[in-house]
């Protein structure tokens, strides 16, 4: 699962169908026409919001989940705590985020810790993974969908970095010195445990939510994958040193030039998906153990495959285009920023591998949305541009609840479509793949057929499945939601406020400079600096067509 901000919805929703289908699915089992092969997860993993989902899913699953198909005439006023997923991102904790995300409570003397007030996160964690159950409740039996000790990883930045030297014989001294490097990609591991199932690996955390287990260390991972570099308040992480040490995703040879002392490290950590935003190379590296098929022609095979990675991507990436050769620092700066955070994220895969568009190993669930064209027909809108959470940045979701109800739905409307036509492999491959061949044996094909080129679900959908696209605001009948301006200038104030109180605490002033700053603050620089916000704002919301 990618990283998001707060389409971290759109995520959620596909979540929400994916498990809801796997549930069907494992109901029916077992009656006439039914498939019979066998679908487990056996990894979640992601960066920022998708680390942040990847670990929410798992909860919602140990505690129960009760799905939302449909939003109703009252989903704009009701909240769903029996959903974990939509009261994590949908809800969140209040309707009006952003006033609640510019008030200055959390700004102290001379301590800033962030642009936005990130406290609401803290709640949200606590929650999701802590949460304190009525003496009356029963916790579910396991999903049989989910492997018995689910393995659920998120990236981190780790600000310090692990420390590692590379020796060169000086001529000074005649001998080899250290040259001190680090590396900052970082990774928190868990895996689900039970009663009687336990981690056997001690680079893997074991988490339970029943039990209590470590469910400080997994709020802590998942408010740090989610800590926007500036914007959102950077986390402490406190690990067991073994975990560390021990680190199944992190290269063996770089594990034993990084080893660590003592019994717990404590990282200091922003934003996961700031250098590694989509991990589905790590994903993939726990298949290869989960199925030792280690060879890219049989896990890319149709007729051998035994796992598959699917990837959520709420902003999928798209080709660059042709960069300005100004040597305007502006322009620079810009461009500089931008190819660091490519450099950091690219991923060592084989080119042919990556360039190779009939790959069994790898799918891709991304928004899309269809809307009247200008002749009157149907055009269809994909990526970022489909979503009502992708402006700003990916924080427009935080100004208006409709929005992230809007990603939610169409992120459960995309699943459905996903599973029924794309989440597939070739017929001809079913008569020769072992897993398909057995499962589908003497079974009606034509009723889990794809309506797009006739090839066969992996996840079987059935026919009471609702695939019409849904209207999220039954009082105005719309399927897309729009804010007005005015609504946005609301905030004028609290952001003048917000914004003084971090120019006279963002570091220990004078009083004589205070005194200054907060006169010039009051009289010109407040309204400036808010004034060039709200033009960003309402900017991004025109080109998503969400303000009117």
């Amino acid at each position: 699962m990618a990283g998001a901000v707060s389409a971290g919805s759109y995520t959620a929703g596909v979540m929400d169908y994916l498990t809801e289908a796997l549930e069907e699915w494992e109901k029916r089992k077992g009656t006439a026409g039914i498939p019979t092969h066998e679908v487990e997860i056996p990894v979640m993993g992601g960066a920022s919001a998708g680390g942040m989902t990847s670990i929410i899913t798992a909860a919602a699953l140990q505690q129960g989940i009760k799905h939302l198909d449909k939003p109703t005439d009252t989903t704009l006023i009701t909240e769903h705590p029996e959903n974990l997923l939509y009261h994590s991102w949908v809800d969140l904790t209040d309707t009006d985020m952003f006033a609640r995300m510019l008030d200055i409570s959390d700004i102290k003397p001379c301590q800033v810790e962030a642009l936005l007030n990130s406290d609401f996160i803290d709640v949200v964690a606590q929650r999701a993974l802590a949460p304190v159950m009525p003496p009356t409740f029963s916790w579910p039996v396991h999903p049989k969908f989910l492997a018995p000790q689910l393995k659920i990883f998120t990236t981190l930045t780790n600000l310090q970095g692990f420390l590692y030297d590379v020796s060169f014989k000086s001529d000074a001294s005649g001998e080899r010195n250290p040259y001190y490097m680090t590396v900052h990609n970082d990774y928190a591991c868990f895996e689900l445990s039970s009663d009687s199932l336990d981690p056997v690996h001690p680079g893997w955390i074991p988490l339970s939510i029943k039990r209590k287990q470590n469910v400080q260390i997994a709020m802590e991972c998942a408010m740090a994958t989610g800590a926007f570099p500036v914007g959102l308040k950077s986390r402490l992480v406190h690990r067991p040193t073994l975990a560390i040490n021990n680190d199944v995703l992190t290269d063996p040879e770089m594990l034993k030039a990084t080893q660590l002392t003592g019994d717990s490290y404590t990282t200091l950590n922003v934003d996961g998906g700031l250098i590694n935003n989509e991990p589905f190379d790590k994903i993939r590296q726990v298949l290869v153990d989960a199925t030792q098929q280690t060879q890219k022609s049989d896990y890319q095979d149709y007729t051998k495959f035994t796992s598959t990675i699917l990837m959520v991507a709420p902003f999928p990436s798209s080709k660059p285009s042709e960069i300005s050769l100004s040597q305007n620092l502006t322009n620079i700066i810009g461009l500089t920023l931008s190819a660091m955070l490519s450099q950091m994220r690219a991923k060592s895969v084989n080119m042919v591998d990556a360039m190779d568009s009939n790959c069994a190993g790898q799918y891709l669930i991304a928004p899309s949305r269809r809307v009247p064209g200008p002749d009157g027909k149907e055009e269809s809108i994909q990526g970022d541009h489909a979503i009502a959470c992708g402006a700003m940045g990916g924080f427009s979701g935080f100004l208006n609840k409709e929005f992230r109800i809007h990603d939610y739905y169409l992120g459960r409307y995309n699943c459905k479509i996903f599973l029924r036509d794309y989440f597939t492999m070739p017929a001809s491959a079913v008569a020769v793949n072992p897993i398909f061949r057995d499962g589908y044996a003497g079974i009606d094909l034509s009723r889990f057929t794809s309506k797009v080129d006739g090839s066969i679900q992996i996840i079987p959908v059935f026919e009471n499945v609702d695939y019409t696209f849904p209207i999220y605001n039954f009082k105005s009948g719309t399927d897309w939601p729009t804010i007005q301006g005015f609504t946005i200038t609301n905030y004028n104030k609290a952001l003048k406020n917000r914004i003084q109180a971090i120019m006279l605490n963002i570091a220990d002033l004078r009083p004589g400079i205070r005194f200054i700053l907060k006169l010039a603050a009051r009289t010109f620089l407040n309204q400036l600096i808010s004034d060039k916000v709200m033009k960003v704002i309402l900017g991004e919301l025109k080109k998503w067509n969400l303000v009117n």
